[in-house]
């Protein structure tokens, strides 16, 4: 068993890796980079080499390349040669000067050292000259610009990526020399009632905690980096995006750490479970927080994308199992009459049919004869709004389950241990429940696991016709809008799903069928 996972888990980050890196060679080498810009406003309205100068800057943001201007470099030498006041030394204003005159430019010593030094680390320079009207005044951004540029190569963009996948919060995190207190220790929650893992010298000041928000119970010391988005959600963390709360801000009555102990009660939406460490804190924030952990996130009315997602995809599965199977067992029961006829009929209707023509069914069928809401964002009772897409995923899991479910039994029928167990006086029932449903079953015991997993990734179609805010639609928005962080991100998380569901199932499998074994020895030898 342990062999078996050992190799399993060498096997599936190998998959992974390549995966990902396959996706990273298909966005940034063989789709035209430039496709970034087809809805920013800013390229539009920059021109020449400032326009230039951006692409540089966004396509080094994006992961395309790295670059480094000409005058960072100048400011990083002089700076250590004359302080914060570099930039009134003469020597400075020159070398900066030098690259608005083409004739001078590559004879200058500083421009030399500056090729010099990147030319041997793989760059190459981009110098770009001033544009100028035939009067030799400079056109709108027509400044010149010297720029050292380097292509990220596949593999190296992979290991930027997959090097901070994982960061752990730690007591040395805050790089603050007044603080002087660190630790990591459990303590009491006065939000909770119940004890806390908190840390000083971490980045957030809660690291493992409980409230009374779904799954209960909450850290933050460790860190999972899918990434960022730059086009669809500007700037913000894929992770953050996909998993923090949606809504308005929601007050509750409760204290600022500072007021811990006391009488005194506030009105306030601010989530003090969220805290992190902000070196400027005011002395007003410190008379509320009583130390430097005053950065904040705010309590959310609603649900975050995956919560969403996972909430419609297991209820919907639970029905589908709670139906499933029986009405399976049923219609393979009555093989050939009436209820096998219907269940067939079910069968082939909700396998034939278009999955978008059969949701825009159910909705038109859910709204006009029991009133339910169509659009999560125009439903005042949001329970309700969960109805449509919990039917819509339903449905069409019912009828794959009784039709696997059926076929599977009808096989188990004319097996020969069906025909000893007859001779040997057992009921039909008898049969049925212990030994034809049971064997059945190991068919489909393997996608369990998937099928939970996989709850979490939300439906493309559903979520998109029903207007979820889930992450069934994160993939396909960030395709249409060019968000190369996201379609990665998407890639890992989906990829990561189906590895885990797949050595969950053969686990659940081995579990529950003795024939198999998960090691080299007894069973199947699996």
């Amino acid at each position: 068993m342990k062999k078996y996972m050992f190799k399993r888990i060498l096997f599936s980050i190998f998959s992974l890796l390549v995966v990902v890196m396959l996706v990273m060679l298909l966005v940034y080498s063989l789709i035209e980079r430039n496709v970034i810009f087809q809805q920013d406003d800013v390229w539009n309205k920059r021109n020449n080499n400032d326009r230039r100068m951006y692409e540089y800057a966004q396509f080094q943001k994006y992961g395309y390349l790295n670059y480094v201007d000409y005058t960072s470099f100048l400011r990083e030498k002089y700076m250590s040669k004359y302080g914060e006041s570099y930039d009134k030394e003469a020597d400075f204003a020159t070398d900066r000067g030098v690259i608005q005159k083409p004739d001078d430019v590559w004879q200058n010593p500083t421009v030399q050292e500056f090729k010099a030094k990147y030319e041997a680390q793989g760059y190459k320079l981009d110098y770009m000259e001033p544009v100028r009207y035939k009067s030799g005044k400079l056109k709108a951004g027509g400044n010149g610009y010297l720029v050292a540029v380097q292509e990220k190569s596949v593999v190296l963009r992979l290991w930027d990526y997959m090097k901070n996948f994982f960061t752990i919060e730690t007591s040395k995190d805050v790089d603050d020399p007044n603080l002087t207190e660190r630790y990591v220790h459990f303590e009491k929650d006065p939000y909770s009632g119940l004890f806390a893992l908190t840390g000083s010298g971490t980045t957030h000041k809660y690291l493992l905690y409980f409230d009374s928000r779904f799954p209960f119970i909450h850290q933050n010391f460790l860190r999972l980096n899918l990434g960022t988005s730059y086009t669809t959600y500007r700037g913000s963390e894929i992770t953050q995006v996909i998993s923090s709360p949606t809504g308005v801000a929601e007050k509750v009555r409760q204290q600022y750490p500072a007021m811990v102990g006391t009488d005194e009660y506030v009105e306030t939406a601010i989530d003090f479970h969220s805290v992190t460490y902000n070196p400027n804190t005011s002395e007003a924030e410190l008379a509320q927080f009583g130390d430097n952990y005053s950065s904040y996130t705010t309590r959310k009315t609603g649900l975050s994308m995956l919560e969403t997602s996972f909430i419609i995809g297991i209820i919907s599965l639970i029905i589908a199992y709670s139906l499933g199977l029986p009405l399976g067992i049923l219609v393979a029961r009555r093989k050939d009459k009436l209820a096998d006829k219907l269940g067939n009929a079910y069968i082939i209707f909700i396998m034939a049919v278009p999955s978008l023509a059969y949701i825009f069914l159910f909705a038109a069928i859910g709204t006009t004869l029991f009133n339910l809401p169509y659009k999560f964002a125009n439903s005042t009772n949001k329970a309700l709004a969960f109805v449509l897409p919990v039917i819509s995923l339903a449905l069409p899991q019912i009828g794959s389950l009784m039709k696997w479910m059926r076929r599977y039994m009808i096989d188990q029928m004319n097996s020969d241990y069906v025909k000893f167990a007859r001779a040997e006086g057992l009921s039909e029932k008898e049969i049925y429940r212990i030994h034809i449903s049971r064997n059945a079953l190991i068919y489909l015991v393997h996608g369990i696991p998937s099928s939970i997993l996989f709850c979490l990734t939300g439906a493309i179609m559903t979520e998109r016709v029903y207007g979820v805010p889930g992450v069934g639609n994160l993939l396909t928005t960030a395709i249409n809008k060019h968000d190369n962080g996201i379609i990665v991100a998407c890639t890992v998380f989906y990829t990561s799903l189906s590895i885990l569901a797949v050595i969950l199932g053969d686990v659940l499998l081995a579990k529950y069928d003795p024939r198999i074994s998960l090691s080299s020895e007894g069973g199947g030898g699996r």
